[in-house]
């Protein structure tokens, strides 16, 4: 594994590697909020479930999405 190469030339576009603690904090709140929910009396029939884009925002994470870069330029980028 330690020749490994990407497969398709996309990458994070800031310098973050990884969005995990983004992830598990916007995943606990969800499960919070749902706990709760589920807890309480209800207050009509039609009480629903909270969304995850209702609690979180995933533009405000660590990383901006993803882009293409040109392999022939950059061949350290493909290196895993």
């Amino acid at each position: 594994m330690s020749r490994s190469k990407r497969k398709n030339p996309v990458r994070g576009i800031t310098t973050s590697e990884s969005e995990k603690a983004d992830k598990v904090a916007a995943h606990r709140r969800v499960r919070r909020r749902v706990k709760t929910v589920i807890q309480s009396p209800p207050e009509s029939e039609t009480e629903t479930l909270p969304h995850e884009r209702e609690l979180s925002n995933p533009w405000a994470m660590a990383k901006d999405g993803k882009a293409r870069f040109d392999p022939v330029r950059h061949r350290e980028l493909l290196r895993k």
